[in-house]
C-alpha cells in the first residue's frame, strides 16, 4: 500500500514493529459455552470456510478509500471470460466481480494468528479447472514470522484449504510485484511450481495439497539478490517447457524441456539486470522485462528483452531507455504480436505504459494520447501512478486492460484505440493501514490517522471522499483526537508534511499546521487534546510530552512523565489528562503541565481510554490482564471477570434506555475471541463480528471505536483492508 511518496519505510513495514497475535476469532454471542477455533488444517484434512456475513449478527463494511495500497499482481483465467483476481502485498487477496464492477475480499476471514498470511506473494488460476484458485501467502521471510502457506480453493476462494510450508514468503519484501512465482501446469492441472525466495524451486503434483522440493534446480538459496526466484512460467502445452527467473545478475533464467526433471541456464541471455516478469507465447517466443534492482523502489534500470528458443536468439526490444526498469508484462493471446510493458522508477515525468503491435519492434507511449478519469478515486490524481509492476490484459477482449499501481487499479475497456481511456478500477480493495480513528458526535462520520495516505474525512461511509486531509498534507498520520467538550476542535500529528502537526478548529474540514515543533525533528507520535480544546500534549517515539496552550505555537515539555509516555485526556474536565506507563497510572490537574502517580499495578503493556462526558471515567485494555474500569479519574481500577483479554477498547452510543455508552473491545471473553460490543458496562458481552470477517491482526492494531450518533455501529482500523465498519443486521 502506498501514496504517492516514494517512501514505504512509514507504514509497509507496520507489520514487523505490531506483531502482537491473539486467538483467532469466531462466530459467538456470550456468554455461552465455547466452541472450535476456526483454524486452516494443516495436514489437509478439512476446509477452512470463509463464510459470508449473511449468518453473522452484524453486516460489515468498508469506509469508501478505493484502493490506497499495492496492488502486486493482476491474473486473468485463460479459460473462463470476465474470472480475474488481484494480489496485494499485505491486505489479502480479491476476485473480480464483472457484473457488479467491484472486487471482492477473499481473505477477510484470516484472523489475528495468521496475520502474517495476508501478504499474497503469488497466486495462481488453474487454466483448466476455472474453479480452482492457488495463493501463496506470507507477507514477511523475518525469523518473527510464521512459515509461508499455500492456500488452495475449488470454489473460486469462498472457502480454502491450507497447507503449510516449510520456508517463508515475502509478499511485503522487495522483489514483491515480480511473478507470477506460482503456476499451475496446463498440460495436467494436478501439478504446480512455486519458485521461492530463499528455499529454491518447489513441486506439487496433488493439486497443492503436498510440495517437494525440486531438487535438479541449481538455485537452491536467495541467489545473488537474496530474493530468489521471480517468476515461474511454462511454455506451450504439450512443451514440456518451463521457465524460471532468478533475481540474480550473473545467471538469471533458467530453462527445462523434459517438465522439470533437468535445467540449464539459457545461453545469450542478458546480465547486469534481474528479471521482473517472464510470458511466453503460444510460438515458443519469450517476452521478459529486466530491472537492475530488486524493486519496487531503488530501480535506476532496466531492459525488454525477447528470446526465440528455436534460433537460440535474444533481442533488446526495450521501448525507451533511461534511469528506471521495466516491469509490468503482458502479451494478448488473441493477438500475439500485441506486447505491453510498464515502466518502473521513472518517478519524473511519471512512469509509462507502452503498446507495440508488432513484437516489440516499435511502441506507442499510451499516456500521451489517453483520457483518465480518477473520480473513482480522487485523491489518486491522473497521472499514470508508480509501482506499475502488475499488468494485465483480457484474453478475451484485446481493449481491456488492467494495471496494478501504490494506490490500486487502473483498468480501460479500449487500450488498443488510438485514444484510450482509464479510469480507477479498485472499487471494493481497500489495503489501507489504520493507525487511529475519531468519531466525533454531531459531526463527520469518522476520520482517521492513516499510513502512506496521510488520513481522511468521512461524512458519508458509502462514497470516497475528494481528498485526503491537508494543510498539511501527510504521507504517514499517526494519532488524531477531538475536544471532548468541543468535538470541532481537533488535532493529529504524523510525518511528511511541511508539518508534522496540525489543528483544526470546523471538525476536520480545513486544518491550519503547528507553527513550531518541540524538538528539532519532532514527528509522528500521540497527540491529547484537552476538553475545551485549549491544550495539546504531544509524545514522540524516545521523547518526553510537550504541551502547548497557543495550537502548537510554542511547547514546554510536561513534568513526572517519562520518554515515551502516551497521554490521553479527560473528556469532560479540561484541565485533566492522564498517562499510563510501566503499569502506573499518572494524572495531571494543571492542563498537562506536572502528573503525579495515582495508581500502581496495572497492565505495563495497556491501553488507556477515557469515556466521553464522564468525568474520571477511564478504562484499559490490558491485553492479558483484561479489561479494566476507574470512575474515580484513576485511583481505583477494577478488573472485569468477563473479560480473559482485551487488547483495544471503544465508545459508542448508549443503546435505548441504556444510561452509559456503548462499550466495543477487540479481546476474549468466555474463551472465545473476537469483536464484542456491551450495553451494560460489561457485565454481558455479544460477539459481533464473525468467522469470516476477522481482518489479521487488528487487536495487535489497537483501533476500535463506536458511532456516538448511530447506536451499534462500530469501528475497526486495519493493517492492510482499511477501516471496517459494522451495524447491527
Amino acid at each position: 500500500m502506498n501514496s504517492s511518496s516514494p517512501n514505504r519505510a512509514g507504514s509497509r513495514r507496520r507489520g514487523q514493529h505490531r506483531r502482537r497475535r491473539g486467538a483467532v476469532a469466531l462466530l459467538l454471542a456470550v456468554p455461552v459455552a465455547a466452541v472450535p477455533y476456526l483454524l486452516l488444517t494443516q495436514d489437509d484434512s478439512q476446509a477452512a470456510k470463509a463464510p459470508t456475513s449473511a449468518a453473522a449478527p452484524y453486516k460489515w463494511k468498508n469506509a469508501q478509500v478505493v484502493g490506497g495500497g499495492y496492488v502486486s499482481g493482476l491474473v486473468f483465467n485463460q479459460r473462463e471470460k470476465g474470472l480475474l483476481y488481484a494480489r496485494t502485498d499485505m491486505g489479502g487477496a480479491y476476485r473480480w466481480d464483472a457484473r457488479a464492477e467491484r472486487w471482492i475480499p477473499l481473505t477477510d476471514w484470516l484472523g489475528e494468528k495468521d496475520w502474517n498470511l495476508l501478504g499474497i506473494d503469488s497466486l495462481a488460476t488453474d487454466p483448466v479447472d476455472p474453479d480452482r484458485l492457488y495463493l501463496g501467502t506470507g507477507t514477511y521471510t523475518n525469523d518473527w514470522a510464521g512459515p509461508g502457506a499455500i492456500l488452495r480453493s475449488t470454489d473460486r476462494g469462498r472457502t480454502f484449504k491450507r497447507t503449510d510450508l516449510p520456508f517463508k514468503l515475502g509478499g511485503n519484501e522487495d522483489g514483491r510485484g515480480a511473478g507470477e512465482r506460482l503456476v499451475v501446469d496446463p498440460s495436467d492441472n494436478s501439478k504446480l511450481l512455486l519458485g521461492s525466495r530463499k528455499n529454491g524451486l518447489w513441486r506439487s503434483t496433488d493439486h497443492g495439497a503436498t510440495w517437494r522440493q525440486v531438487e535438479s534446480f541449481p538455485v537452491k538459496d536467495g541467489a545473488g539478490s537474496g530474493a530468489g526466484i521471480s517468476f515461474v512460467t511454462y511454455g506451450p502445452k504439450g512443451s514440456n517447457t518451463v521457465y524460471v527467473g532468478v533475481a540474480d545478475r550473473s545467471k538469471s533464467l533458467y530453462r527445462s524441456v523434459d517438465g522439470g526433471a533437468s535445467w540449464q541456464a539459457v545461453a545469450g541471455q542478458p546480465t547486469g539486470q534481474m528479471p521482473q516478469h517472464g510470458v511466453v507465447m503460444s510460438d515458443g517466443t519469450l517476452y521478459l522485462t529486466y530491472t537492475d534492482n530488486l524493486g519496487p523502489n531503488g530501480v535506476t534500470g532496466g531492459s525488454v528483452h525477447k528470446y526465440t528458443p528455436n534460433r537460440g536468439s535474444w533481442k533488446n526490444v526495450s521501448p525507451s531507455q533511461g534511469s528506471y526498469g521495466f516491469s509490468g508484462l503482458a502479451v494478448d493471446p488473441r493477438k500475439p504480436s500485441t506486447v505491453m510493458v510498464t515502466t518502473l522508477g521513472r518517478w519524473w515525468p511519471e512512469d509509462e505504459i507502452y503498446r507495440s503491435t508488432d513484437g516489440g519492434s516499435s511502441w506507442k507511449a499510451l499516456s500521451d494520447k489517453s483520457v483518465r478519469n480518477a473520480s473513482g478515486a480522487p485523491y489518486v490524481g491522473t497521472h499514470t501512478g508508480h509501482w506499475m509492476t502488475a499488468l494485465a490484459i483480457d484474453p478475451f477482449d484485446s481493449g481491456h486492460v488492467l494495471y496494478g499501481t501504490g494506490n490500486g487499479i487502473w483498468r480501460s475497456e479500449d487500450a488498443d484505440a488510438a485514444t484510450s481511456h482509464w479510469a480507477a478500477g479498485a472499487k471494493g480493495l481497500e489495503e489501507t493501514a489504520i493507525l487511529d480513528a475519531i468519531a466525533p458526535p454531531g459531526g463527520a462520520s469518522v476520520l482517521t490517522a492513516m499510513g502512506d495516505q496521510g488520513g481522511f474525512r468521512h461524512t458519508d461511509l458509502t462514497k470516497v471522499p475528494s481528498g485526503r486531509m491537508k494543510n498539511p498534507l501527510m504521507s504517514n498520520s499517526t494519532d488524531i483526537d477531538f475536544a471532548g467538550k468541543k468535538p470541532s476542535v481537533m488535532a493529529r500529528v504524523g510525518t511528511g508534511g511541511k508539518q508534522d502537526g496540525a489543528y483544526s478548529t470546523d471538525g476536520g474540514v480545513t486544518w491550519r499546521g503547528f507553527a513550531a515543533e518541540p524538538v528539532a525533528g519532532a514527528h509522528s507520535g500521540r497527540i491529547a487534546l484537552a476538553a475545551d480544546g485549549s491544550t495539546l500534549v504531544w509524545t514522540q517515539a524516545g521523547q518526553s510530552p510537550y504541551r502547548s496552550t497557543d495550537k502548537g505555537k510554542t511547547w514546554s515539555k510536561v513534568q513526572g512523565l517519562g520518554t515515551g509516555s502516551e497521554v490521553v485526556a479527560d473528556r469532560s474536565s479540561a484541565r485533566t489528562f492522564y498517562s499510563l506507563a510501566g503499569g502506573t497510572l499518572y494524572a495531571s490537574t494543571d492542563g498537562g503541565a506536572t502528573f503525579t502517580a495515582r495508581a500502581t499495578g496495572l497492565p505495563a503493556d495497556g491501553r488507556l481510554k477515557a469515556v466521553q462526558g464522564r468525568a474520571g471515567d477511564l478504562w484499559i485494555a490490558g491485553r492479558d490482564k483484561g479489561l479494566l474500569h476507574s470512575t474515580d479519574g484513576g485511583r481505583k481500577f477494577t478488573r472485569l471477570t468477563s473479560v480473559t483479554s482485551a487488547s483495544a477498547v471503544g465508545f459508542g452510543k448508549a443503546a435505548p434506555r441504556a444510561s452509559y455508552q456503548t462499550l466495543y473491545m477487540i479481546g476474549t471473553v468466555k474463551g472465545v475471541t473476537g469483536v464484542f460490543r456491551s450495553t451494560d458496562q460489561g457485565a454481558t458481552w455479544t460477539r459481533v463480528n464473525d468467522k469470516g470477517h476477522q481482518w489479521g491482526a487488528i487487536g495487535s492494531q489497537g483501533v476500535i471505536t463506536g458511532d456516538p450518533d448511530t447506536y451499534g455501529r462500530v469501528y475497526i482500523g486495519t493493517n492492510g483492508r482499511g477501516l471496517q465498519y459494522g451495524d447491527p443486521s
